[in-house]
C-alpha cells in the first residue's frame, strides 16, 4: 500500500510539475508567434489603407468591397505632376519663381503648338533648345507636367502586380480569409461629412490555430481595456486619420 502510494504522489508531483512549466511556457511561445505573425498582417492593412486613401481621394468616399477595391487599384490611374529641374538660388535671387518659370515654358510651347513632334520629350527638347525667353531665363532642363500613371505602379512602385496583388485581401496565417472592410460614409462634424474607413483582422484569423485558452485570454484583455482584439487601421466611429492601432 505504500508502495502504491508513493508511486502515486510521484505521478502527481511529476504531473503537477508539467502543468506548471507549461502555465510558463506556453504563454511565451504564444506570444513569440504573435510577434512573428503580426508584422506580415500589418504589411497587408497598410497596402489596403494605401489603396483605400486613393480610392477616397479620386471618389469621395471609401469602398467596403475588397474586389472593388483591387480592381480600382488594377486598372486605375493616377495624376502625378512630373518635375524635371529645380530652380537655382540665383534664379530665384532674381525674382525667378516656379509659377513664373511655368508660364514661360507654357507660352513656348504654345508658340510651337502648329509644329509636330514625335513625343513629349522631343517637344521639350526642341523648346529648350531654341525659345529665347527659356534660354534668358536658364530653364533648360526645366519642365513641369500632369502625367497620367497606372495606379498600381504609382502606389506600390512595383511591389505588385496585377496577378499578385489580390494577396494583399489574404489574412496571413488565416487559412484564406479576408480582411475585413467597413466604411461610414456618413459620419459628420462641425466641418461637415468625414468618410471613415476601417480595415481589420481579428486574433482569431491569425492566431486560431494557436492556444485556444490564450487567445480567449488575450482577446478578454483587449474587450476590457476598449480595445479592438485584433490589427486593424482607420476607424469607423471617429475619425484617426487612417492610423493603425499598434501604431
Amino acid at each position: 500500500m505504500k508502495v502504491l502510494f508513493r508511486i502515486l504522489l510521484g505521478l502527481a508531483i511529476v504531473v503537477m510539475g508539467y502543468f506548471c512549466v507549461m502555465s510558463v511556457v506556453t504563454p511565451i511561445k504564444f506570444e513569440n508567434i504573435r510577434t512573428e505573425r503580426e508584422p506580415a498582417v500589418i504589411a497587408n492593412l497598410v497596402d489596403i489603407r494605401t489603396a483605400a486613401v486613393e480610392f477616397r481621394a479620386q471618389y469621395g468616399h471609401y469602398t467596403d468591397s475588397m474586389d472593388s477595391l483591387l480592381t480600382f487599384v488594377k486598372t486605375g490611374k493616377k495624376k502625378e505632376l512630373r518635375k524635371d529641374g529645380a530652380l537655382t538660388d540665383k534664379q530665384l535671387e532674381a525674382g525667378l519663381t516656379e509659377n513664373k518659370a511655368v508660364n514661360i515654358i507654357k507660352k513656348a510651347k504654345q508658340k510651337v503648338s502648329k509644329m509636330t513632334f514625335a513625343s513629349e520629350d522631343e517637344l521639350y527638347e526642341y523648346i529648350w533648345a531654341n525659345d529665347k525667353d527659356i534660354k534668358q531665363n536658364g530653364l533648360q532642363g526645366f519642365r513641369r507636367d500632369t502625367i497620367s500613371s497606372p495606379l498600381l505602379e504609382s502606389l506600390y512602385h512595383g511591389k505588385y502586380t496585377a496577378e499578385t496583388l489580390d494577396k494583399i485581401a489574404i489574412i496571413p496565417y488565416s487559412n484564406g480569409k479576408q480582411y475585413e472592410l467597413k466604411v461610414n460614409n456618413t459620419y459628420a462634424n462641425k466641418n461637415g461629412i468625414v468618410p471613415l474607413f476601417q480595415a481589420s483582422a481579428h486574433f482569431e484569423t491569425y492566431l486560431g490555430d494557436l492556444d485556444k485558452q490564450e487567445l480567449i485570454n488575450l482577446i478578454d484583455k483587449e474587450k476590457t481595456l476598449e480595445h479592438f482584439p485584433g490589427l486593424k487601421v482607420g476607424s469607423v466611429d471617429e475619425p484617426n486619420n487612417n492610423a493603425g492601432n499598434w501604431e
